[in-house]
């Protein structure tokens, strides 16, 4: 299931929030070789998660980390205006309309549904919020996955060629980008509205109706 969680919630999920700083390491660290700080803990943290963002994951059976990214308001400190903006030609992407999407990352048990899933879930917190894109920071790899969840990003600059490639993109949130995501992955469209409902404690249909 998908979790909305913000950063100083996390102490009431320990083995999630656990398992996705180390598997935030693993991938990031590990596999990727980007230049990021792990902690004592074995955990990947930057000054980003310290400012309260609001985490997407999804959470396995056994209360494990199987994929998340973070948001945050383009409003206040992001990784695109502080780190990567002579990837966007020096231009500051801030707007009440565009929240930041970082650190997508998933867990090396991962099935195949937690991609589609985990953008499934940004794209109903977008609507919900009232936004109309999303900004983020992605690696070469990404750019396939994004076409076969049937949501890509209109690339606004690329640093680095091949492999080594680091992107910056726009996603457009709109209802059709959700139900195209919805119907490439086989998730109901009801099912994301009831994770993001039970994660703000908003009344659910059935209560209402009850």
């Amino acid at each position: 299931m998908i979790r909305f969680i913000y950063a100083d919630q996390l102490a009431q999920y320990p083995i999630l929030a656990d398992s996705m700083f180390r598997d935030r390491a693993d991938q990031f660290k590990n596999r990727l070789h980007w230049d990021v700080t792990v902690n004592e803990r074995g955990w990947e943290l930057d000054e980003y998660d310290a400012i309260n963002p609001l985490y997407v994951i999804w959470e396995e059976a056994n209360g494990r980390h199987g994929g998340s990214m973070r948001t945050l308001p383009t409003l206040g400190r992001t990784m695109t205006a502080e780190h990567f903006r002579h990837i966007t030609h020096g231009v500051e992407i801030a707007s009440p309309f565009i929240w930041e999407c970082t650190r997508f990352c998933l867990s090396p048990t991962a099935t195949q549904s937690v991609a589609p899933a985990l953008l499934l879930a940004g794209c109903e917190m977008g609507l919900r919020f009232g936004l109309e894109q999303a900004v983020g920071v992605f690696n070469a790899r990404m750019p396939r996955i994004y076409a076969r969840i049937g949501w890509c990003p209109e690339v606004i600059g690329t640093d680095g060629d091949g492999r080594d490639g680091i992107s910056v993109g726009l996603w457009n949130i709109t209802e059709e980008a959700r139900a195209e995501i919805a119907r490439r992955s086989g998730l109901p469209l009801g099912l994301v509205a009831y994770w993001f409902d039970a994660s703000f404690n908003a009344y659910l249909p059935e209560q209402v109706a009850a």
